[in-house]
């Protein structure tokens, strides 16, 4: 019996890479002896891409459109496809093609190759990305694996492959902040990077601007670490030392010196200071605080729809 490469493609507002998008996947069929099939989520999309992707389901065999009932969130939206997945080896892959669905074919025979469960896909060009953005993304995973015990390699996204035994394992993972590149190398099985050259967006907009980026860099930094927490604990420290200093030296200047400290703005500047960083560390317990009060509400992740499955066969 054949295996199955099963494809995840989360969708949201991409009517116009869909076709290009769907010729692309339909080139790797003929290429391989596995079966492929191609598991589309449509995340909330209110461009029509529901509606086309309907139409290939009718027009094409093993594919599959998941809609969800409204916008999730990319992450959700490749959870979602996680779990209604069940090939031998499941890929990811995002509908803007800068990660080309070829790569998909290297990157299953590497895995067979060397017998890994998973392999990542590591850009070691950026074409079409501004200087902001690649500082930024060095930043972020440099800062990611410092302060976490996660090792997650630079210039990797959420395009990889992996096998069977990695798929069972990450549908037990079911906490509501989601950092997927971050989820995956946590289970720890054996993985190595595919390098290749990542292409420009082949139309439409970013659904990833700076704030949402923000946002994951923050689910990741909250969801793989303490070090927000130890952090304050420091300022924390650092602040009541320098109170006690402060205040050693007014005393000294008083009894000794016979000085008296003149302090109206001192006063006032260290209220300020001492008061943003109250704000501060309260800020940090409060999204742990936050972050526990979803997770107790056990609501579900995301949710189906409709889901709409080809029923013709290879």
């Amino acid at each position: 019996m054949k295996k199955t490469l099963e494809i995840i493609i989360p969708i949201y507002n991409e009517i116009e890479c869909l076709d290009e998008l769907m010729t692309q996947l339909l080139a790797l069929r003929p290429k391989v002896s596995e079966n492929i099939s191609f598991l589309f989520v449509n995340d909330g999309s209110v461009d029509g891409s529901g509606d086309v992707l309907n139409q290939y389901v009718g027009q094409h065999s093993l594919m599959k459109v998941i809609h969800l009932s409204r916008n999730f969130g990319h992450q959700f939206a490749l959870t979602a496809g996680f779990d209604h997945s069940d090939g031998d080896y499941v890929g990811v892959i995002d509908a803007d093609l800068q990660d080309p669905p070829e790569i998909m074919l290297e990157m299953l025979s590497l895995m067979k190759k060397e017998s890994l469960d998973i392999v990542y896909a590591q850009r070691i060009e950026r074409k079409g990305e501004s200087v902001f953005k690649k500082c930024t993304a060095h930043l972020f995973y440099s800062m990611i694996r410092k302060f976490t015990k996660i090792d997650i390699p630079e210039n990797t996204g959420d395009c990889r492959l992996i096998n069977k035994k990695t798929l069972l394992a990450f549908k037990t993972l079911r906490e509501r902040h989601r950092f997927i590149r971050g989820l995956i190398p946590w289970i720890g099985f054996k993985s190595k990077a595919f390098q290749f050259s990542r292409d420009e967006r082949y139309a439409g907009q970013t659904k990833y601007p700076f704030f949402k980026m923000l946002e994951l860099s923050m689910d990741a930094m909250f969801s793989f670490s303490r070090a927000p927490l130890k952090i304050a604990n420091v300022i924390g420290f650092l602040s009541v030392l320098c109170g006690f200093v402060l205040a050693i030296y007014t005393l000294l200047a008083h009894f000794l010196w016979k000085v008296t400290v003149p302090g109206y703005t001192t006063i006032i500047l260290v209220i300020l200071i001492l008061s943003g960083i109250q704000l501060l560390i309260l800020g940090i317990l409060g999204e742990y605080i936050g972050r526990i009060f979803e997770e107790s509400k056990h609501r579900p992740l995301y949710i189906v729809d409709v889901i709409h499955d080809s029923t013709l066969s290879e």
